[in-house]
């Protein structure tokens, strides 16, 4: 296991929380965990006259600055806005500089444990948007979506703002409330959520066993302690006499990439290839397999909220171990990032795109994602965005997003509204009495506070049970298949 504050390069894939996660890949020519702080990142670049001509424009700003500001200056910001300049001109989402916080809640992400909402965040021009929120998280249960836009958070807009001022504004302490204000595709109104922050499990790897001896193991993030959980609970299964696997990486927006491959290698066969990693100059590196192929079927889950890493491993086992892709086009990260935090001497980090990576058969998935083998989408009410609270009551000739999104869950429910328009008809209204009299709610017709809080809570509870899950049927069902096809082989 890695200590905190590593001294090694570490290759970074995904991201949590705003920061991204960690990967350890490679040491790069010339920057290694000798490199004192102080030297490498600043001192490179006294070199040639032309670098020194840079430092010292540099410095004369930060001097300029510093004596005829009409207030006092801190230098410590001044270096920390000129960094966070520099990275926020390559234009890229996932290159960015972390103070020393940041920093430090980067490397609790790394250990897989951290407090705030539960939602993997990128910036993308200027936008704050949501890679996928996490497995369990408040995040998840509040019904945040992979590709949400966070408009603002407690009144505070987000609009504009640099990924780590962003991020802290969305973190905060254990039970604590964000309001949350996104905007979703579809929807014209911006959706509200009011999420209670709690600490993110540590836990990534959950497995189960399915009728028919097919094991279900869900990796929520590729995190230091996860490769040696997965292959724990694979064992386990095997031990059952699993016949079949699904390895479900939906919402997993990615993590440690040695991880990824240490798991890849237990089904792709030797030799064969898990990732390639291409550099700014062209030049491939290849990442082979020394494990060996299963006996057994394979099927991976995935949906547009699987990332990085996630992606990784589906492409490995899709196309070196002939593993089948269910479920949603993933997100599309192919790039690979390095943190460097010894390098800059002070407990802060700068992150650098530094490679693409590519499938085994030399796609770049990046702004893409992985096409699924067999497309399934959830239903309508999976993504359903909440009612606000704050324009209730609901009522006969209502017509609005929150009515619509009301039809949308009484509907997934099996109370039968009959439209999804926004139109609060008559059906609509005897739909609303049938739930109140289940629920024991006074029966009005009309959605009020009280009854638009029940018809989430029945939803989410549906939402979580694996029955009403199409995509993880269809998977199962194509396993099924695949194991009633090898016992039929002579």
């Amino acid at each position: 296991m890695m200590k905190k504050r590593s001294a090694l390069l570490l290759v970074v894939l995904g991201l949590l929380g705003g920061s991204l996660l960690t990967l350890v890949l490679m040491t790069y020519p010339g920057i290694t965990s000798q490199t004192s702080p102080g030297e490498g990142l600043l001192a490179s670049i006294t070199g040639s006259s032309q670098q020194k001509n840079e430092l010292k424009k540099i410095e004369t700003a930060m001097d300029l600055i510093s004596k005829n500001y009409y207030k006092d200056v801190d230098r410590t910001k001044l270096i920390d806005g000129a960094i966070n300049g520099m990275m926020e001109s390559l234009g890229d989402p996932y290159s960015n500089y972390m103070g020393q916080e940041t920093a430090a809640q980067f490397e609790e992400s790394i250990e897989g444990s951290f407090t705030g909402i539960g939602a993997e965040v990128s910036s993308q021009d200027g936008n704050v948007v949501v890679v996928s929120p996490i497995k369990g998280s408040p995040a998840e249960k509040a019904g945040i979506r992979a590709k949400d836009i966070i408009m603002s958070v407690n009144g505070e807009s987000l609009q504009g703002l640099e990924l780590n001022k962003a991020v802290n504004k969305i973190r905060g302490p254990k039970g604590s409330s964000a309001k949350v204000q996104v905007k979703r595709a579809g929807s014209t109104e911006l959706i509200e959520f009011t999420i209670i922050r709690d600490d993110i499990d540590l836990e990534t790897v959950y497995a189960h066993m399915e009728d028919g001896g097919i094991g279900v193991i869900n990796i929520t993030q590729f995190s230091l302690n996860t490769g040696e959980r997965f292959k724990e609970e694979l064992a386990k299964l095997e031990k059952q006499n699993m016949k079949g696997l699904i390895i479900d990486v939906r919402n997993d927006p990615g993590g440690v990439l040695q991880v990824v491959i240490d798991i890849a290698e237990q089904f792709v066969p030797k030799g064969k290839v898990i990732v390639q990693v291409e550099d700014k100059n062209g030049k491939k590196e290849q990442s082979k397999s020394n494990g060996s192929s299963k006996p057994y079927p394979i099927t991976v889950l995935m949906n547009k909220g699987s990332a990085s890493a996630s992606e990784i491993l589906a492409g490995a086992l899709q196309q070196s171990a002939g593993a089948t892709l269910v479920g949603e086009n993933s997100f599309g990260k192919g790039t690979v990032q390095t943190s460097y935090d010894k390098q800059m001497g002070d407990g802060s980090l700068l992150k650098i795109t530094i490679a693409k990576w590519l499938t085994p058969n030399g796609d770049w998935i990046h702004e893409k994602g992985i096409k699924p083998d067999i497309a399934v989408d959830q239903p309508e009410y999976f993504s359903v965005a909440p009612i606000n609270k704050e324009k209730l009551p609901l009522k006969y000739d209502s017509n609005n997003m929150d009515v619509k999104s009301a039809q949308t869950m009484l509907r997934g429910l099996d109370f039968k509204p009959d439209r999804v328009d926004g139109y609060y008809d008559q059906k609509t209204e005897e739909a609303v009495k049938a739930f109140q009299k289940e629920k024991g709610i006074k029966v009005t017709g009309q959605i009020d506070e009280k009854t638009a809080e029940s018809l989430e809570a029945a939803l989410i509870e549906r939402i979580a049970n694996p029955q009403y899950d199409a995509q993880l049927k269809r998977a199962i069902e194509n396993v099924s298949k695949d194991i009633s096809s090898a016992v039929s082989k002579p």
